[in-house]
């Protein structure tokens, strides 16, 4: 019996410490996002809804997990110089499970509409249940002086999901 289960290896595990393993997975992901506000961002801090896609690519302990897909979605007090917004990411993963991630911690500091993300938050619900995870990024817009006048719709550029 003994050599049955060495030569069986990880398939002799019960199936809750495959899913243990799989939840605790170490799992990072770098990819784009592109956030648009409305109404626009300008220097005046005001009421903005928050809509936005993510794309990324992942390494894991998990080999499973290799894409993920997001749709963004949040409200708060925003300007050009800073944001205080209670966001959530809908994350469906390549394997077609999902995850919402609701951002509870950040510091984003948007001179002349430049955003510099870090958001920190938890997964509440789907696959990671219960992790935190860290978002860094930086999201740029290819005209920060429409601060000024009628507002930056639309901000992209590098993100990352990190998972602890």
């Amino acid at each position: 019996m003994a050599v049955v289960l060495v030569a069986a290896g990880p398939a002799a595990l019960p199936a809750a410490a495959h899913s243990e393993e799989r939840a605790n997975a170490v799992l990072s992901c770098v990819g784009i996002n592109s956030i648009a506000f409305s109404p626009g961002l300008t220097f005046l801090t005001k009421p903005t809804r928050i809509t936005g896609r993510g794309d990324y690519r992942c390494a894991s302990t998990d080999p499973s997990v290799t894409t993920a897909k997001s749709v963004i979605k949040g409200e708060g007090e925003n300007s050009c110089l800073l944001s205080r917004s209670v966001t959530e990411e809908h994350i469906t993963w390549n394997t077609g499970e999902r995850s919402t991630v609701v951002y509870d911690v950040g510091i984003v500091p948007q001179p002349a509409g430049e955003a510099v993300v870090l958001v920190a938050g938890k997964v509440t619900s789907g696959r990671f249940a219960g992790r935190r995870v860290a978002s860094p990024g930086v999201q740029l817009t290819a005209d920060p002086l429409k601060c000024a006048g009628g507002g930056v719709k639309v901000i992209g550029g590098p993100s990352a999901l990190v998972f602890s």
